[in-house]
């Protein structure tokens, strides 16, 4: 069975992590990577392919609204 993959912001870097989670549930293996840079283009490129700013809720409630605007023409 393969280690489930977990992704996370550091609240100190402010950087985005990718890798799996040791037994502990709270420290990260040495197979973490930052993955902010494709993160956030996989973000932008899903809310763009939605059509409208995308709405993320936790337990019910709006907590976070994204919204996209594209500088360059695709091509």
């Amino acid at each position: 069975m393969s280690k489930k993959l977990h992704v996370a912001t550091s609240p100190l870097s402010n950087t985005i992590f990718a890798g799996t989670i040791l037994k502990d549930g709270r420290t990260w293996s040495a197979s973490k990577q930052d993955v902010t840079t494709d993160a956030l283009v996989a973000v932008a490129e899903h809310v763009l392919a939605f059509g409208k700013p995308v709405v993320i809720t936790k337990g019910g409630v709006p907590e976070f609204e994204i919204t996209v605007k594209l500088l360059t023409q695709r091509g």
